[in-house]
């Protein structure tokens, strides 16, 4: 179950031998995926057998599904049934508990109805007899979404959030008292937010400067001790790129700040709320490197990250912190499908992104995380208007399931796709 950084020098070995001339990128790949390969091979060579694995859940997410599973494709190899994500532990007397699933592999000239079975508990509860299972573990066809360094949608850019590689120095947990001693220094001490800042409402701050402001800062005796901490801790770095940082070291690795606000989108989030969690932040916020961020962008894009059909194809597509939602700019907005939208489309969209952030914020100082732990009725009944807006411009109605979703979204990720290419 390692992953490819836990790899010691034998198993990388094992990798090697496995998975060179047949997999281009291969070690990036967990190590059970040489196991796959080879039952690949070996049911490639004997068309009736079939191999399953206990496995977790990392190879039927996010970028391993891209590095593997055209591999096992290329030996005329289909998944026979499976079992989404579960927890699974042993009888061990210390056990971690961890997030399974399990897949067998064959070869498709058997001929046979495909089993997938599923639920949200640890008890089976649904099985489908399907066409096919593809490497998302969802009925459809063998459809490989792959990282897109632009929206194939038109879409506004998401980028991640500004990385300060300062060992702690930059940032703070108080702000009044560094003004009140330096009456000048108000202007960069600025509210930094991540993922759990967002979530949680824990306040934190960040030291905010310019190319020409480090003469400024440095005359501040608090910030002059801290500056030169990053200047140190940039320089005895093994990366060449962090070294020469440290040439600016009162400047975050990224820069990036609004002029108007910030839509903000936690990295990680609880699979247990039925929404991702996003929002709105002033122009005066920084985004830390736990979150993605749109700068300046328009609010209906809002509409769409807040939507039960975002948050669908994102607990399909991108990986996963156990069975917790791993957001991904280039997996999860980059790829995502979304018809031209019209001036009115973009209005009623608009419209249902303020609703749902003026009924939060009639709950203040209630936490995101808390709204979306156990949400308010009138929340809840803001985004479902919301899901309706928004599958009314893919359809024109409301989808009846996730499944009916995910078939349209895959529908027109590959058209979209195909026509770039």
């Amino acid at each position: 179950y390692l992953g490819a950084d836990r790899l010691d020098s034998e198993q990388k070995l094992d990798m090697d031998q496995i998975c060179k001339g047949v997999l281009p990128k291969y070690k990036k790949l967990d190590y059970v995926a040489g196991w796959l390969l080879k039952a690949s091979s070996y049911c490639k060579l004997s068309p009736h057998t079939i191999a399953a694995f206990v496995t977790t859940n990392s190879i039927c997410q996010g970028q391993q599904v891209e590095l593997l599973w055209p591999g096992l494709f290329k030996n005329n190899i289909e998944l026979k049934f499976a079992r989404t994500s579960f927890k699974w532990k042993n009888l061990a007397a210390h056990n971690a508990g961890v997030t399974v699933i399990v897949i067998a592999l064959g070869s498709n000239t058997i001929k046979k109805a495909k089993l997938l079975f599923s639920d949200s508990s640890e008890h089976i509860s649904e099985v489908k007899r399907i066409n096919n299972i593809n490497p998302y573990l969802e009925a459809g066809e063998n459809i490989i979404v792959r990282p897109c360094p632009s929206s194939i949608s038109q879409l506004p850019e998401m980028l991640r959030g500004n990385q300060a590689t300062d060992n702690g120095n930059l940032l703070f947990t108080f702000r009044q008292s560094l003004i009140k001693k330096n009456g000048n220094c108000s202007k960069m001490i600025l509210r930094f937010v991540g993922s759990q800042e967002f979530c949680q409402g824990s306040i934190r701050y960040c030291l905010w400067g310019n190319e020409g402001t480090i003469s400024d800062i440095a005359s501040i005796p608090e910030f002059h001790d801290r500056i030169e901490k990053v200047r140190e801790f940039r320089l005895n770095s093994s990366d060449k790129g962090t070294v020469k940082l440290a040439e600016k070291p009162h400047l975050f690795r990224e820069m990036n700040k609004a002029n108007l606000h910030t839509i903000i989108v936690p990295r990680v989030t609880s699979e247990n709320r039925p929404y991702l969690p996003c929002g709105l932040l002033s122009s005066g916020s920084i985004v830390s490197d736990s979150a993605f961020a749109l700068y300046d962008a328009p609010l209906w894009c809002l509409a769409l990250i807040a939507s039960r059909l975002h948050s669908v194809w994102v607990k399909t597509v991108c990986g996963k912190m156990k069975t917790d939602f791993r957001y991904s700019n280039t997996l999860g907005w980059n790829t995502f499908p979304v018809p031209t939208l019209t001036d009115k489309n973009k209005d009623d969209l608009t419209k249902s992104a303020i609703r749902i952030l003026e009924i939060r914020e009639r709950y203040f100082p209630e936490t995101i995380a808390e709204l979306y732990d156990n949400m308010p009725e009138d929340l809840r009944q803001a985004h479902e208007w919301n899901d309706e807006v928004v599958e009314r411009i893919f359809i024109g109605r409301k989808f009846k399931n996730d499944s009916e979703r995910l078939e349209k979204l895959f529908e027109m990720y590959a058209r979209l796709t195909s026509a770039i290419k």
